[in-house]
């Protein structure tokens, strides 16, 4: 074999490999599970409780639930922008149907989107500026009478007084 050939053989075979191997970490690319907190939602049924993970870093905001298999329906994943503003969101490399809820600062649904189809790349955005993005499982929304303007009770909803220092 000529060494130009076996330069080529080389070269196919690296190309292979890398490709194989990014195959197969893909979907061992999900998040680690983030740290947990409670967020309860005042519905016209009562109130409605998740355990939710907090997405603060872009990093994490950038990965969120993709590569997830399963999301209980008493779960979400909390995206916190800290101030209010436009939010827009994708389902690449998302296998589960979501529902997203867009919050304002004040901690009131402003919108929902629901059973967002998987792996879509079409930005789903919110209607109006909001600080967060609750994600939760396809349909649970409406299973649990969640509606625009029920109000969400979270420790990111929660501003310190302004001017007052102890």
């Amino acid at each position: 074999m000529s060494k130009h050939n076996l330069s080529t053989v080389a070269a196919i075979f690296v190309g292979l490999l890398l490709t194989a191997c990014a195959g197969a970490f893909a979907a061992d690319d999900a998040q680690p599970i983030l740290p947990r907190s409670e967020l309860v939602i005042d519905t016209a049924k009562g109130p409605v409780q998740f355990t939710v993970e907090l997405a603060s870093t872009p990093r994490q905001q950038e990965r969120g639930l993709m590569f997830r298999t399963h999301l209980a329906p008493d779960e979400g994943m909390l995206f916190d922008f800290v101030h209010d503003g436009m939010r827009g969101f994708w389902m690449k490399n998302t296998l589960i149907p979501l529902d997203m809820l867009f919050i304002r600062s004040d901690g009131t649904v402003e919108s929902i989107v629901a059973n967002a189809k998987p792996l879509s790349e079409e930005t789903i955005a919110s209607e109006g500026p909001v600080q967060a993005v609750l994600e939760i499982a396809g349909g649970r929304a409406a299973e649990a009478g969640i509606k625009r303007g029920d109000k969400v009770h979270h420790a990111i909803f929660v501003k310190p007084p302004v001017g007052r220092f102890p």
